[in-house]
């Protein structure tokens, strides 16, 4: 059953939220989980960096794709039937890529693992259609705390990996990073019934009469496309690091496998356990606010984590050469500044869907869909483009030089844009202030 006038938040509510949160949280462990499993694959198949940062991106691409296509067919239909199908569906290929024993086989099941990434924008539209418009940027920020899943694998899956390697279990099953993806189906199929069962089977379908034209009516405004670029930068940025981050740290610091997961857990856990803070923030001042202050701390961060180690080199006339100015972060600085540049992510992601049930509340669905299917583009992009900078440029540091970039982009359109509504809607002062 359905009901198609949904109103304030009422009973039942609390279960959405928890259970789509739940699933949500899984599902974006499964999503990413080969930013952990990449590595042992890598050695394994023998793969260059290049290859393996396809390897992600490519679940990063299906996991982004469908966002639109998945979040009108919850307003349609409802968020619990389409949650369902998507968990159960991608139970059989992520079972499957413990099967995986060559390069093109790990590539499609990577593909097609990342239909669990299209659950955002489900539970968006449906923990929407539960909750009235003075907690829903709270509910939204709570469900999309289940971003946290992504941090699961880099806890679990190195002592995992090392405690099971070798080791053949029943059906055939064997350890060491083998083992982590039969895990997960399992979850999957446990957490299909458990949806089934808890939450309300009287769903609320804001678009069920809705004609596909009128759902899509309103991407056909700039607003809507600025909006999901912003999420590009909070959001795509968010899972190309969540992915690149353990090699990162592997790679340039020297640590192992076990310790970069959980160095890269702190950049995660404040992404992901601070969008509720932020949606709470976006309801008490502001979402416009909230983006200033994302911004900013997202320039400052990635303006300082670009910059390469090194010194400067000056030849003097008589042959010699002398070294200046010699610079060179150290793995605290380092965390530090990652952690910061998480807390500032994880502030936007609330507060960019907090613009979208103000701006667009009858059709959060299909605009929290596309905003979604293009920050996860972004996610998709990023990885490889990290990897291609890298080899061309020779600095591993340019991966936060291409945030930076982004970041400055994003808040320039964004100041352009609001000095432009207020001087449209106050032209008068703007006479007053600008020189004549």
């Amino acid at each position: 059953m359905t009901d198609t006038n949904p109103g304030p938040t009422s009973r039942g509510a609390g279960r959405v939220l928890t259970v789509s949160t739940l699933a949500f949280t899984l599902m974006f462990a499964v999503w990413l989980m080969f930013g952990i499993l990449g590595i042992p694959i890598q050695k394994e198949l023998g793969l260059s960096d290049e290859q393996l940062s396809w390897v992600s991106a490519l679940a990063v691409l299906n996991g982004s794709l469908w966002r639109l296509p998945a979040g009108i067919l919850a307003d349609r239909y409802g968020g619990r039937v389409v949650t369902l199908v998507l968990v159960f569906a991608t139970a059989i290929p992520t079972y499957l890529v413990s099967r995986a024993d060559s390069y093109g086989a790990v590539l499609a099941l990577a593909f097609l693992v990342g239909f669990a990434g299209n659950l955002f924008s489900v539970g968006t539209s449906w923990n929407s259609a539960w909750f009235g418009q003075d907690r829903k940027g709270l509910a939204l920020g709570v469900f999309g705390a289940g971003n946290v899943g992504a941090s699961v694998t880099k806890f679990i899956g190195p002592p995992l990996i090392v405690a099971t390697a070798g080791s053949t279990y029943v059906f055939g099953i064997q350890g060491g990073w083998r083992l982590v993806p039969v895990i997960y189906a399992a979850l999957l199929v446990v957490m299909g019934v458990v949806t089934w069962l808890v939450v309300p089977r009287h769903d609320r379908v804001p678009g069920r009469s809705k004609p596909l034209s009128e759902m899509l009516a309103p991407l056909r405004h700039v607003r809507v496309w600025r909006f999901s670029l912003y999420y590009v930068a909070v959001f795509g940025a968010y899972v190309a690091l969540s992915a690149w981050l353990p090699k990162y740290y592997v790679d340039n610091f020297g640590v192992s496998l076990a310790v970069a997961g959980l160095l890269s857990a702190t950049f995660i856990f404040p992404a992901s356990l601070l969008r509720p803070f932020g949606g709470w923030l976006s309801d008490r001042f502001g979402a416009r606010r909230v983006m200033y202050l994302t911004f900013a701390l997202m320039a400052l961060t990635s303006g300082i984590l670009m910059m390469p180690n090194g010194h400067i080199v000056v030849a003097h006339p008589d042959g010699t050469q002398t070294q200046h100015l010699a610079y060179a972060m150290g793995l605290p600085a380092f965390v530090s500044l990652v952690f910061v540049l998480g807390c500032a992510m994880g502030f936007g992601k609330a507060a960019v869907f907090k613009h979208i049930p103000e701006y667009f509340p009858d059709n959060v669905g299909s605009v929290g869909g596309l905003v979604g299917m293009l920050g996860g583009l972004g996610g998709f992009f990023l990885p490889p483009l990290f990897a291609y900078t890298k080899a061309w440029s020779g600095f591993p540091s340019s991966t936060f030089f291409c945030i930076f970039v982004l970041v400055v982009v994003c808040g320039a359109w964004m100041h352009v844009t609001i000095h432009g509504m207020l001087h449209r809607a106050s032209p008068e002062l703007a006479g007053q202030i600008e020189p004549t």
